[in-house]
């Protein structure tokens, strides 16, 4: 599909189990049109079924994208930009409450996640964590963004920055991602 607009395409990539009703992401696709990538297993995430939909998703258009991580979706983006040929047309990238998927805890639906992939992005970016995550210490949330060679920004104590956070269309967040699509996010931190 080819398309005349030079606008970036903003491709949401939800976690494990999706992003459901009053999540940030879902009312982002309602009111600003984003698309979802959509994954044929979200109970059991596969990191290669993952990883083969994104790139499906990058491939249907030759406009660059913004992408829009959450959760188990910001270790897509990293283990994507690990191996794709296409990440030249990755314009940025927000990653939203990054988990840790090295903690004992971890589900085992998610060990095959591991080891985590962590190659320095390589296109703007902003790592956004919340400080009483349970999925992820702020410490380790700051230690991924290092890894990503990219900045990290706290929101206090938002919970995993999910429909339960109440943030609603989450406007701070749309204002960062404007921002690192706008200006590669030298301002954004």
């Amino acid at each position: 599909m080819s398309t005349h607009s030079s606008a970036p395409r903003i491709l949401l990539l939800p976690g494990w189990q999706d992003s459901g009703d009053g999540h940030w992401q879902t009312r982002w696709e309602a009111v600003h049109g984003d698309e979802r990538v959509q994954q044929h297993d979200w109970l059991w995430p596969r990191r290669g079924d993952w990883m083969a939909q994104l790139e499906e998703a990058v491939l249907a258009d030759e406009r660059p994208v913004v992408l829009v991580a959450h959760s188990l979706g910001n270790h897509l983006v990293s283990s994507w930009t690990d191996h794709s040929r296409l990440v030249g047309r990755v314009q940025a990238a927000l990653m939203v409450a990054p988990p840790d998927l090295e903690r004992p805890e971890v589900p085992p639906q998610l060990f095959n996640w591991r080891p985590m992939r962590l190659p320095r992005l390589p296109f703007p970016a902003l790592a956004v964590y919340s400080e009483d995550d349970p999925w992820c210490t702020p410490e380790r949330a700051r230690w991924l963004a290092a890894q990503w060679g990219v900045p990290s920004r706290s929101i206090g104590a938002r919970g995993h920055v999910n429909h339960d956070s109440g943030l609603g269309d989450w406007p701070e967040g749309r204002a960062w991602l404007q921002a690192l699509m706008t200006r590669g996010g030298a301002s954004v931190v």
